[in-house]
């Protein structure tokens, strides 16, 4: 009796240590997932309004007298009397010129004075003379009169513009657009131009660039920007002059690839400077080569980031470029974003995440801001991360943001930040960072909303640009400049084929860009005023038609704001595994309909939880339909003979339709997968017949959506498979309830048996004994010996089988019977648990020990079949996500089980071989049941198994992998298969030497 008790006080105490060790298991999960929300400070914009649109204003026929001799100022005259001839004349005027020959060219205000007749431009530079040609070029061309300003002094309120270099050198081949899933980030400029092998570069392909090249440069150049970054540094030096010799042999086609390169492109980059704009060579760190990454292997250990010599290798290549060619303004680096995504294929530059804390980065920007000081060039650093390593929230915490740059102010340091706190998404505040330190500042804004449907749609931020541009120019007076990016986000050929200036409906967001430098010029312009000039010069000279297009477009947030958001998820400021959700989510990325527990599950619980309810949520998405509707009705209307050329009014009447469609099917999907997951929260049947109801609608909408877009170069259509994938499991999942609830009851009908077998004559009964010994052996795991003394071979295999089949198809329901690697996971890891066991056990009875291991799965089978049969794996992962009480309850117990399961197998062999050799052998097939499943994993790739698993369950989006890779974006180490097979076979190795069995030494008879 006194033996019994002290083993039922030690296996209370296992129990409890187990239930302990759960419940720290649990808190450990709830920390790494770290789901948690917060109020989000809204940007608080003006409402937008309808410009009046004015007859328009002949321009006179211009004659310039004693113009300036300057390369800027001859451009800017070709732009007005490209503009003058475009359009009917009345009368004529003459423009002279009062300019400082030698004046700061970085200068380009002036003053228009004179008559209407007879004009001068007063400027500080030919800079200014130039800007005055343009500014009269831009009254032309939006049929105003160019004496506006007369008498005005005309500055720009921020003296630095940047834009991108937009679609030059990409070429327009619909073959690379049509597939829609191209999610490379490589956009692919004059990629086409450059050839593998001597002499490198196509020089006929390449002289149609430059002339792209420089028709950009003059567009951009007369919307008023004066600063460019250029793509690739790296490919464009040969690092003869690192500090501890060449990283490339005399032989390496590096060197002659670099020097042909940099030859054939210098006439591009003298030709920006010619016309005033600065240009940046824009590159990731670490750029690399695989002999660059040797050379740093051999002379610095390896690319370590915080060695200060070590940048002393690109600050020698950034020396390279500048005295070659000094037309060079400097160079734009990031840090927080990189791989193979960005790679160009066959090529062997590459980029990797380099320099991922704040100890690594400040030695890099020090390394660079200290040569450019001493070269008399700028180091534009960019803020933006994904979130990865220590420095991953710079972009948006206060906080990290002066770790990592206070203290360094040098005054070739220009810090760019995006103006939202993220990425370029509606409902994110303002970013606050961009108020803070000492730095000088520029504000990065996009054109072509890569979020939003790469511009595809409508999409007026006149009025979000100018508030959050007011609101940090009052916060911060370090801020002097603008980024626009007219082309540049995301992966080019994922979206419609748009081409800035050459392809597609690229006007539609040219609107931003104009905006986005009218807003540099003053912070307080009139937006509505410059869309009615967009559409003047654009679609129509007729002022009933601008203004119409010009209402259409103050319904254009509200579509998008609407309809590709769910407004009570996106108000919020979410957090998860580390990392700040964007606000849209359900759409991950850019055109990618997520069907995942993860992200669906906990928006609806932060939208039930909201004001509008999830009821109130559906009719948002509704509403952006309508306000779409509206759109196309107003647009509809207007003349199509009014228009410069009616195709246009057929393009965007086209255009809304699309996004009507688009709108159409995304609010049906709202409406289903909240629906779902108000069934799986309430298990009303009210919930569950919308939610049937919805799915269908959702599934005729999105074959309707695929039928029309599907390949369509100009309206693509979105990614529906992850969501169908989505569809498919929840159609399975009260299947799945019932078979969780069958099996189950089976479970536990088979512990019931067992407890009356042990107790009663029902043990005599065919199958009952096995049932009794799996009961007796998991509870009383130092009788499983005894427990299965007699039994039959019919009883035996039971004993096995029936655990066995209850983990197969607990396993398999678990997965919906839609995935195939995770039960053979846990099918094959427990097989090698048993072998392994079996093999140790050797002469002496398996049978205890598989009595009390089966046993004591059944009861981990019985615990999640319990958490299936409410409503199927949707209704368990539901729970996992958004309940964290349930969640840490059933972690712990169902940790508390699975380590029962090893303690019991232990025990059980106790009584055979002795405590340490049991041990041993549990250990050892603990070992090796880790070791193989992961050895295959490590095989195959951790990325790829990762990719499998997850695309079988649905659990994270079905894009992360695509995109940025499962990896990468939680910060798994690629080798952690490997790592963790190490550990199984630490744990096999010690497992055998404790279940060796040792003789003992024969003893001499005394004497």
């Amino acid at each position: 009796m006194a033996t019994a008790t002290r083993r039922g006080i030690f296996a209370a105490v296992a129990v409890v240590v187990l239930l302990v060790l759960g419940l720290g298991v649990s808190s450990v999960v709830a920390d790494e997932l770290g789901i948690r929300t917060e109020p989000s400070a809204q940007m608080q914009p003006a409402a937008p309004v309808v410009a009046t649109a004015a007859e328009p204003v002949d321009p006179p026929k211009l004659t310039l007298v004693d113009a300036p001799d300057s390369s800027r100022v001859a451009a800017a005259t070709a732009y007005l009397m490209d503009a003058t001839a475009a359009v009917e004349t009345e009368g004529s005027a003459s423009v002279a010129f009062d300019v400082v020959d030698d004046g700061d060219l970085d200068d380009d205000s002036y003053t228009l004075t004179g008559s209407d007749t007879e004009l001068t431009i007063d400027a500080a530079s030919p800079a200014g003379a130039a800007r005055g040609l343009y500014d009269m070029a831009a009254a032309v061309r939006t049929g105003k009169p160019i004496t506006a300003a007369l008498g005005e002094e005309m500055r720009w309120r921020l003296p630095l513009r940047m834009v991108d270099s937009g679609s030059v050198g990409i070429e327009a081949n619909p073959e690379e657009w049509e597939s829609g899933t191209n999610y490379s980030h490589v956009g692919g400029s004059y990629q086409d131009a450059l050839i593998p092998e001597a002499p490198y570069v196509d020089q006929d392909l390449l002289d149609e660039y430059y002339a792209e090249w420089d028709a950009h440069l003059r567009h951009v150049v007369a919307l008023g920007y004066n600063g460019m970054t250029w793509g690739r540094f790296i490919e464009y030096v040969t690092m003869q002059t690192a500090p501890y010799g060449p990283v490339y042999d005399d032989d390496d086609s590096h060197v002659e690839r670099a020097l042909a390169l940099r030859e054939a492109f210098t006439p591009f980059w003298e030709r920006a400077e010619e016309l005033g704009v600065k240009l940046f060579l824009s590159t990731d760190m670490l750029s690399l080569t695989p002999e660059l990454a040797d050379y740093f292997d051999e002379h610095y250990g390896g690319t370590d980031a915080e060695n200060p010599a070590m940048w002393d290798v690109y600050t020698a290549a950034l020396d390279e470029m500048y005295q070659a060619v000094p037309a060079l303004e400097g160079v734009l680096i990031r840090i927080g974003e990189a791989g193979a995504i960005y790679d160009a294929e066959g090529w062997d530059y590459y980029s990797e995440l380099g320099v991922t804390n704040v100890d690594e980065a400040r030695t890099m920007l020090t390394a660079f801001t200290d040569h450019a000081e001493t070269r008399g060039k700028e180091v534009i650093f960019r803020t933006w991360s994904v979130g990865i390593g220590e420095v991953g929230d710079m972009h948006t915490d206060v906080d990290s943001y002066e770790k990592l740059l206070g203290g360094l102010d040098s005054p070739a340091l220009i810090v760019s930040t995006k103006y939202v706190l993220g990425d370029f998404y509606s409902w994110l505040p303002l970013n606050n960072t961009l108020e803070q330190g000492e730095q000088r500042r520029i504000v990065e804004f996009q054109s072509r909303r890569e979020f939003e449907n790469y511009g595809a749609f409508p999409n007026d931020l006149g009025p979000q640009f100018q508030w959050a541009m007011q609101q940090l120019l009052e916060a911060n007076p370090k801020i002097e400049g603008v980024w626009v990016w007219a082309q540049g986000g995301g992966p080019l050929r994922a979206g419609p084929m748009t081409l800035y200036g050459k392809a597609g409906f690229w006007e539609l967001y040219e609107l931003n860009t104009l905006l986005g430098a009218a807003i540099a010029r003053d912070p307080g312009t009139d937006v509505a005023e410059v869309t009615a000039d967009w559409a003047y010069e654009y679609f129509s000279h007729d002022p009933a038609t601008i203004t119409a297009i010009s209402e259409a477009m103050t319904h254009s947030r509200d579509a998008i704001e609407q309809g590709l958001y769910i407004e009570p998820f996106a108000d919020q400021r979410g957090f998860a595994i580390g990392l700040e959700p964007p606000p849209m989510m359900w759409i991950f990325e850019w055109d990618i309909l997520t069907g995942d527990t993860a992200v669906l599950d906990v928006m609806y619980s932060i939208v039930r939880d909201s004001e509008v309810g999830i009821d109130g949520a559906i009719v948002l998405g509704e509403q952006a339909v309508l306000a779409v509707e509206q759109m196309r009705e107003i647009v509809a209307a207007t003349v199509p003979a009014s228009w410069h050329d009616p195709a246009m009014h057929s393009d965007l009447v086209d255009t809304l339709d699309y996004e009507s469609n688009t709108l159409q099917m995304l609010a049906a999907y709202r409406a289903m997968f909240l629906h779902q997951a108000e069934w799986h929260d309430t298990l009303s049947q009210e919930s569950y017949d919308a939610w049937v109801s919805d799915r269908a609608q959702f599934t005729a909408l999105a074959d309707q959506h695929l039928a029309l877009y599907e390949g369509n170069i100009d309206y693509p259509s979105y990614n529906v498979t992850p969501a169908q994938l989505g569809v498919e499991r929840g159609e399975r999942d009260p299947a799945m309830a019932w078979t969780a609830r069958i099996l189950l009851l089976l479970a536990l009908l088979w512990v019931f048996i067992g407890i009356l077998a042990a107790r009663t004559r029902l043990v005599r009964r065919p199958g009952a004994a096995a049932a009794r010994a799996s009961w007796l052996a998991s509870t009383r795991p130092w009788r499983a010996r005894e427990s299965t003394l007699g039994m039959l071979p019919l009883d035996r295999w039971l004993m096995i089988g029936v655990p066995a089949a209850l983990l197969v198809a607990t396993r398999l329901v678990q997965t919906s019977f839609l995935s195939w690697t995770h039960p053979a996971i846990v099918l094959g890891a427990w097989l090698v648990f048993a072998l392994v066991v079996r093999i140790l056990v050797g002469r002496r009875s398996p049978w205890p020990v598989m009595a009390a291991v089966g046993g004591a799965i059944v009861f981990r089978c019985a615990l999640t079949l319990f958490a299936l049969s409410f409503s199927g794996p949707g209704g368990y992962w539901f729970t996992f996500w958004t309940d964290p009480t349930l969640r840490t309850v059933y972690i712990c117990i169902a940790f508390a089980l699975f380590g029962w399961v090893f303690i019991a197998g232990g025990w059980a062999l106790v009584a055979q071989i002795g405590a340490r050799r049991a041990t041993g052998a549990v250990v050892a097939a603990m070992g090796a049941g880790l070791m193989i499943p992961a050895s295959v994993v490590a095989f195959v790739g951790v990325e790829t198994a990762l990719t499998v698993w997850n695309d079988e369950l649905g659990l994270l989006p079905w894009a992360l992998s695509r995109i940025l890779g499962i990896t990468t974006f939680l910060e798994i180490p690629l080798d952690s298969a490997w790592w963790v097979a190490g550990i199984g076979a630490g744990l096999f190795a010690v497992g055998l030497l404790l279940s060796i069995h040792r003789r003992e030494g024969r003893q001499t008879p005394s004497r």
